[in-house]
């Protein structure tokens, strides 16, 4: 799986909180949108008159990254359910994940720790969320 499909999937599958998602369709996502992260914020330092000191430009521009974000906030929720569901885990981890992260350094622990399961393969042939992805097999949800 390619960005711009994991990308097409991510989006597709906005609130499909069911079925199970693929590593490469994870990682994908997360880095397409580092990357537009990371442009967006060189663009308002650059353009919106720094961090510092914000112009009206900069200000507009850093609200529209913030409706982006809230945009993607769903379906990255999402994802996250969908990639438990791949390691045969509940996908209720995402809110114990999200509550211990506002832990001070128990919640950076506590994130990388996710990464490192998200980094793992997933179960192999079905699980009790569904069919492998990896299959081939047309499951309605990634195709």
């Amino acid at each position: 799986m390619g960005m711009m499909e994991a990308i097409e999937l991510f989006f597709k599958n906005y609130t499909n909180f069911e079925g199970r998602s693929r590593r490469s369709e994870y990682w994908w996502v997360i880095l397409a949108n580092l990357i537009i992260g990371l442009i967006a914020g060189l663009i308002i330092g650059v353009i919106g008159g720094g961090f510092g000191n914000l112009n009206f430009l900069g200000i507009l521009l850093g609200g529209v990254l913030v409706l982006y974000m809230l945009a993607i906030l769903v379906p990255s929720i999402a994802l996250g359910v969908r990639r438990f569901h791949d390691l045969d885990q509940t996908g209720w981890l995402v809110l114990v994940f999200a509550i211990v992260g506002l832990i001070p350094l128990i919640g950076f622990l506590a994130v990388i720790a996710q990464y490192i399961w998200f980094a793992m393969p997933g179960t192999t042939g079905p699980n009790k969320y569904g069919p492998d992805p990896k299959s081939g097999h047309d499951v309605g949800v990634f195709n």
